[in-house]
């Protein structure tokens, strides 16, 4: 898999789109894209592997150890989370989005289990 792949996998388990990530990192539209021809020099490369938490050698496919998630409790979480306005959350948004984590955590460890 090549670099230009990788990151689109990444991508998609994030669910964000290259044109977002590139708006987020600064980058012109396509950029990334023109990485399957074109080598990105190391601070462009180092920035994407920080925005998805992996390493460049993971990027590059010298490494195929799959990054970790961190392990945050659901209050970690709510606690990193801003409202639109880059304020706190309400105590209502709190739990509406504290609910949505909880299920989506149960059924992330169901699907796990069936797998194994």
């Amino acid at each position: 898999m090549d670099l230009y792949e990788k990151i689109k996998e990444l991508a998609a388990q994030k669910h964000i789109s290259i044109r977002k990530i590139e708006e987020h990192l600064g980058y012109g539209n396509g950029t990334i894209r023109r990485w399957n021809k074109n080598k990105p020099n190391y601070d462009k490369l180092q920035a994407v592997a920080k925005y998805f938490n992996v390493s460049i050698d993971y990027l590059l496919g010298n490494d195929d150890k799959k990054p970790e998630l961190p392990h945050l409790s659901v209050e970690q979480i709510l606690d990193s989370v801003e409202n639109y306005s880059g304020g706190e959350l309400t105590e209502s948004d709190r739990e509406m989005l504290r609910i949505i984590i909880e299920a989506k955590k149960a059924a992330v460890e169901k699907e796990s289990k069936n797998k194994g």
